[in-house]
């Protein structure tokens, strides 16, 4: 179904819809069935499915500021219909309260609100500043970017820090938000081999997007440096500190200043 010339709306599972803002987000990235916010207050009441955003699909800042604008009209209009609403690059999936409507009446409700939403221009959110700790100690891949980048370290962290990263995305895991782009000087592949466990606020790279790892979990990134801010807190209002649209700068910090922050540095070497 077809909300307007941009916007196309599928069914993703059994109380869930998902709106395309771009064909290059495929059906096959949905798994019903999964909780894809893994905190979410609603999962044991609702069925999520996961929507793993395509970290190699194009970034388009034009489509992103859409996704933003689209999630704010549903929060207006349809607040007392839904659930969650999950925004990733070029998509929303909208997870719906079974006992209050079905699939056929929101998507009545979702063409009306969205009829009108057309490409907008990139997103002017707001900015966040995030400190890193940039080492060796703290980054145990700096070496190897700077060796195939043909820089030494001290210019890699120089080009990390001089972009204003788009939020394009929230997933994987509650606060790990994916933000473009990198210089492509210093774009990295994934590992081909992920590692088993990365350090909580490993800041990373893969490709041409940047993250800080929100807790400790496995990761195929390459590690850069440690960012003593927590990027999801439960507790807090809000639970993080970015939402998509907003924009990240990156700044150094020393070790000093990243403990004195609240950081801590991995008990255990990184393989």
């Amino acid at each position: 179904m077809n909300i307007n010339a941009n916007i196309r709306l599928e069914v993703a599972g059994e109380n869930a819809l998902i709106l395309y803002f771009d064909a290059k987000e495929q059906l096959s990235n949905i798994n019903p069935g999964v909780d894809f916010t893994e905190g979410s207050s609603e999962a044991t009441s609702t069925i999520k499915p996961e929507v793993k955003p395509e970290i190699n699909s194009e970034i388009n800042p034009e489509i992103s500021a859409t996704v933003h604008l689209a999630k704010q009209l549903i929060i207006q209009h349809l607040s007392a219909d839904i659930v969650d609403l999950i925004p990733s690059y070029a998509s929303i999936l909208v997870v719906f309260n079974l006992l209050e409507i079905d699939h056929h009446h929101l998507r009545n409700k979702l063409k009306r609100v969205l009829k009108d939403c057309e490409y907008q221009p990139a997103s002017s959110g707001k900015l966040i500043e995030l400190p890193v700790y940039y080492s060796l100690e703290s980054g145990i891949d700096l070496a190897k970017i700077a060796q195939k980048a043909n820089l030494t370290i001290a210019q890699v962290i120089a080009l990390h820090q001089a972009t204003e990263y788009q939020v394009y995305a929230i997933g994987f895991a509650p606060g790990f938000a994916y933000l473009g782009e990198v210089d492509s000087k210093i774009a990295m592949p994934r590992l081909s081999t992920p590692r088993l466990k990365v350090p909580k606020g490993a800041v990373a790279i893969a490709d041409r997007q940047t993250a800080v790892y929100p807790a400790e979990s496995p990761g195929g990134w390459h590690l850069i440096g440690l960012c003593p801010v927590e990027m999801f807190s439960p507790s807090s209002e809000p639970v993080m500190p970015v939402e998509v649209g907003d924009k990240v700068k990156f700044s150094a910090i020393n070790k000093q200043e990243f403990i004195a922050l609240g950081g801590a540095l991995p008990t255990s070497p990184i393989a």
